[in-house]
Order: structure tokens, then sequence, then C-alpha cells
């Protein structure tokens, strides 16, 4: 059986990442998510680098590898060409894979994010949708965003977007064809098999919380997203 590291060494990010660490530490200089929180990326490059098996089972347990912005401010500055960002993304996909993410209090969170932002881009071809922003699920949006969902449809019209409407302009339908080919590029580079991964460790961890696991905003999904 494969090592964790080995595992990771398949990813493409991953060697493409991980150069020579010096543990300079300008990488979490730069890191506006380290100027925040707990997150390290030049701790976890070296916990990597030294093939740590152990702590780098921990790290993908942890939260901590959910922390990242992937803004890539640190692939400017390191100064032996390292891309910390690119390693913490092969992590997060191997920590799904594993189904690890659902140990963490950040990595649950992936099952939120894929029911929204993901599958809002398969169903519409657009990562956020109006007609799913409601405000029971989003109350900091608050009485205008109320008014503006009622009226939605003859406001948009008179601010002359082409909502629902298979046109050119913005917030228009997207056409069966394209729908198709967005599922087909998932498909091809994985994105498919990460969503049934995403759900598949979910559903389990759900049950060991006795929370109801089905389909959209489930019991399972509204305890993640106010988590």
């Amino acid at each position: 059986m494969p090592t964790l590291f080995e595992e990771l060494e398949k990813d493409i990010r991953f060697r493409e990442g991980l150069k020579a660490c010096l543990n300079c530490g300008v990488c979490t200089a730069i890191c506006p998510a380290a100027a925040v929180s707990d997150y390290d990326p030049r701790k976890i490059v070296n916990t990597v680098q030294i093939k740590d098996e152990g702590e780098l089972e921990k790290l993908l347990k942890g939260d901590e590898i959910w922390r990242c912005g992937e803004c890539l401010s640190c692939k400017t500055r390191c100064p032996r060409g390292n891309v910390p960002c690119y390693i913490i993304q092969a992590m997060r996909g191997l920590s799904i894979e594993k189904g690890f993410f659902t140990e963490s209090h950040q990595g649950r969170k992936q099952l939120a994010i894929k029911r929204t932002v993901g599958d809002h881009i398969l169903k519409y071809g657009y990562c956020v949708y109006i007609d799913e922003v409601d405000n029971e699920t989003y109350p900091e949006q608050g009485p205008v965003w109320k008014w503006m969902r009622k009226n939605r449809s003859s406001i948009l019209k008179r601010l002359g977007t082409s909502y629902r409407e298979y046109r050119a302009g913005t917030l228009r339908n997207t056409n069966k064809k394209s729908l198709e080919d967005l599922q087909k590029i998932f498909d091809e580079t994985g994105g498919t098999r990460r969503f049934e991964k995403i759900e598949k460790y979910s559903s389990e961890m759900a049950g060991k919380m006795n929370k109801k696991f089905s389909e959209g905003k489930d019991e399972y999904w509204r305890y993640l997203y106010n988590e």
C-alpha cells in the first residue's frame, strides 16, 4: 500500500509545488491567512518535505489545510520557486480521497460548498445563482434582499438582464449543450469523482452525528453551514 507521501507525489500540483524548501518563512510572512489564523504554510511544506507520515495524516485530518485562500501570494515570493498553495491543493484532494476531511470542522464544510457552488455550476452554469440565495439560509442579506427576491423578475427585467432567457446577457439561462459540456469536463478531470467522495464520506459522518442526510439543504447541510 502506498504511503500518504507517495499518494501526494502522484498529483501534478504537488510535484509542481515542492522543489526544495529551505524553511525561510517568507511564504508565511506574506500569507493573508497566516495573519488572521494559525495557518502556517512554512510548517506544512516542511512536514511534507521530511515525509513524516504521522504528522502528514494529522494535517489531512485537521483544519489547517482548509484555511488557505489560494491567492498564490506565496508563489510570487518563494526564493526556491516552491508553491505552498499547490501543495495545499494536492493535500485537500488527498484528504477528500481518503475521507479524512470529515474529521475536521473546516473540512466537513466541503459538503456545503459542493452542494452550493459545485452543484450550481452543473445545474445553472453559475457558481452562485440568484434563485438559490434565500433569506432563510442567508439571513445576513437582510430585508432588502427579501424584497429583491420577491420582485426579482420585474426588477431584473428593468435592469436589462437576460434572467431566465436564452439570449446574450447577464443571468441568462445556460443552454443544455453547455451544461452537458460542463458535466463532461467534471467527469474527465476527476471533479465528479471528488463530488461523489464528498457525498459518500459526509453521509457516513452524518450517520455518526445522528443528522438526517439526503440531498440539498438537509439537516446535516444546515448543521455544517451554521457550525
